[in-house]
């Protein structure tokens, strides 16, 4: 089971929320679905474009890199962010295939 450590962001790219899942694909439609509906940090604030992820060969691995980005500083993350994604492009469209979702809607 593969599972993932990202980071993603609001549209206007002023809050950042790193996260952990099995599944990007699903929870990249989530985070776009419900935005701005709950008190959830990451739906609260418009966070739902993906602009850093690595994937890890087991959860605990996963969890252990989100619980280490989540302790540092946002200028660190924007570091790491723009190491792979400098101009912190959204990767929505590169996971799904497709963006706005349309036909990747979680069943």
């Amino acid at each position: 089971m593969k599972a993932y450590t990202y980071i993603i962001t609001n549209p206007k790219k002023t809050t950042l929320y790193t996260g952990v899942i099995n599944d990007l694909r699903r929870r990249i439609v989530e985070h776009y679905l419900y935005r701005g509906t709950t008190k959830l940090f990451a739906v609260q604030y418009y966070c739902y474009v993906l602009v850093w992820y690595e994937a890890f060969p087991t959860m605990n691995e996963a969890i252990q890199a989100e619980k280490y980005i989540k302790g540092k500083s946002r200028k660190w993350k924007k570091k790491l962010i723009a190491k792979r994604n400098s101009r912190w492009n959204s990767l929505n469209k590169n996971i799904l295939g497709e963006w706005p979702p349309n036909k990747t809607l979680p069943n």
